[in-house]
């Protein structure tokens, strides 16, 4: 092996070492390889393991053979930055005692204060801020961002006091146009972000792609900032440059929780963003089926079609999704609606081979054209006996008794109180199930009154029957003699 290799050998083995022993702090093992004449400035690193591990007494012995004290590592950090970076303060005051430069910057132009401020190290804070002259509060680093951006970010509050407090700028955008409140809200960081509110600073504020607090917070789910947002007066509506709204970005990443909020805030159901997607096409793309229960519970729109004309339901048959699909159709759309491939959303199960939504679909097409049909006269006598039924006589969860005495699936029950939800829910549950199971009465020739007081007495409400009987009867035209509704 040449000589000289060899010696490049043993020159890196020793800069091992004397690494190892400057982390460790071990000063012993430190002068050992010094006396051996290792050329310890010829790495020019020890000092900044030895600065960023906190190790003092290696700090001052390496200082004492005069090792380069701003000496850059591959970050460009130097061993004043690394003491600030990990927060040891007694290493940082050693080093600027012996001249460390103090406007020093690494490759991403950190300087001191970026350091402390995005890790959060107050006492250091302190310390630059009351005992250091020069110090540039408002300095932005290579992304534009000031120590109050980076503090903000990383959500350290104590830090962010003492800067508001040290009269820093509230308000300068970063390169991406992000104000400190746009950080806060993106991170989750709601105490953060309430102390920045607090500052006056403008709440609706758009980043360079047109998100406000209110977007970023929403596209992470971050509950809690969404909540003090609103309670501040943001504007709900707000859109994009896509022309999304906070309610596309939590169909699409958040949850129930966050729906709600929005909801109860005014925010527009049924916007539409630059592919004319809305947020009910974007839940069901996600397949999130508690937010499109939350989009149709609020009253949305299901006949909104997107770019390629498809509804929300186009788009479940589409998938497959059959829970998503049953909510849908329980509620009531169009079926008739064409895609631009001039299919409905029955034609597009079927091309999937989706045989249970295709079914769904089907079963709903029926009972939409009974309605029609039969929403006439000759019905309104015995549909106004369910309506008291179920709105006076029925007692909570009485209807699901009924319905599976007549045979309804967990599954039905279970869709049918998707549609409503309060204290009071169980009225519409009822009824909505009285006029399925009505439906399929009539359909099936059967007699309605007969089939409503054998219910009744199956679920042991012999009272209740007689009761329904007498006025399932009492219109002899129409429940007699249009519907043949004998009873025996």
């Amino acid at each position: 092996m040449p000589q000289e290799a060899v010696s490049e050998e043993v020159i890196a083995s020793s800069e091992k070492e004397i690494h190892d022993a400057a982390k460790r702090n071990d000063t012993e093992r430190v002068q050992e390889i010094i006396r051996r004449g290792v050329d310890i400035k010829m790495d020019r690193k020890a000092l900044q393991w030895a600065a960023g591990a906190g190790s003092e007494q290696a700090v001052r012995l390496l200082l004492d053979h005069d090792m380069e004290v701003d000496d850059l590592d591959g970050f460009g950090m130097n061993p004043l930055l690394l003491a600030a970076w990990f927060g040891h303060l007694s290493i940082l005051k050693i080093l600027v005692s012996t001249g460390a430069k103090l406007s020093c910057e690494n490759k991403d132009d950190l300087n001191l204060l970026h350091c402390v401020a995005q890790r959060g190290h107050i006492s250091i804070l302190e310390y630059v801020m009351e005992d250091l002259e020069n110090v540039q509060l408002n300095k932005v680093d290579k992304s534009g961002k000031t120590a109050f951006h980076l503090a903000a970010e990383h959500g350290h509050l104590e830090v962010e006091e003492f800067l508001i407090g040290m009269g820093c700028a509230h308000d300068l955008k970063d390169k991406e146009e992000n104000t400190a409140l746009h950080l806060a809200a993106k991170q989750g960081h709601s105490d953060v972000l309430q102390k920045i509110m607090e500052t006056g600073e403008s709440i609706d504020e758009k980043n360079i792609d047109g998100l406000t607090a209110l977007h970023l917070a929403a596209e992470g789910g971050h509950y809690e900032c969404i909540r003090l947002l609103l309670e501040a007066g943001c504007n709900v509506n707000e859109l994009t440059h896509s022309n999304r709204s906070a309610l596309h970005l939590v169909a699409q990443h958040g949850s129930g929780r966050e729906v709600t909020l929005l909801v109860q805030a005014g925010i527009d159901l049924d916007s539409v963003d630059s592919q004319h997607t809305s947020a009910l096409h974007l839940a069901v793309l996600n397949n999130s089926t508690g937010i499109v229960k939350d989009l149709i519970n609020a009253g949305c729109d299901l006949d909104i079609f997107d770019n390629r004309l498809q509804t929300a339901l186009h788009i479940a048959a589409e998938h497959g999704w059959q829970n998503i699909a049953e909510m849908i159709l329980i509620s009531g759309v169009n079926l008739n609606l064409l895609d631009k491939q001039g299919k409905t959303s029955l034609d597009v199960a079927a091309r999937g081979n989706h045989v249970n939504v295709v079914d769904m679909i089907l079963k709903a097409d029926r009972f939409y054209k009974w309605e029609k049909v039969y929403h006439r006269q000759e019905t309104q006598h015995i549909r106004s006996v369910l309506w008291k039924l179920a709105t006076k006589y029925l007692k909570p969860g009485e209807w699901k008794t009924l319905a599976r005495h007549w045979k309804f699936s967990e599954a039905h029950i279970r869709a049918i109180e998707h549609q409503w939800t309060g204290t009071k829910s169980y009225k519409e549950h009822g009824h909505r199930m009285l006029l399925i199971w009505l439906h399929g009465v009539i359909t099936a020739g059967e007699n309605p009154i007969k089939g409503l007081y054998e219910g009744l007495i199956g679920i042991s409400r012999i009272d209740l029957a007689e009761s329904m009987r007498q006025q399932a009867n009492a219109d002899p035209s129409s429940a007699k003699n249009a519907l043949q509704c004998e009873i025996y």
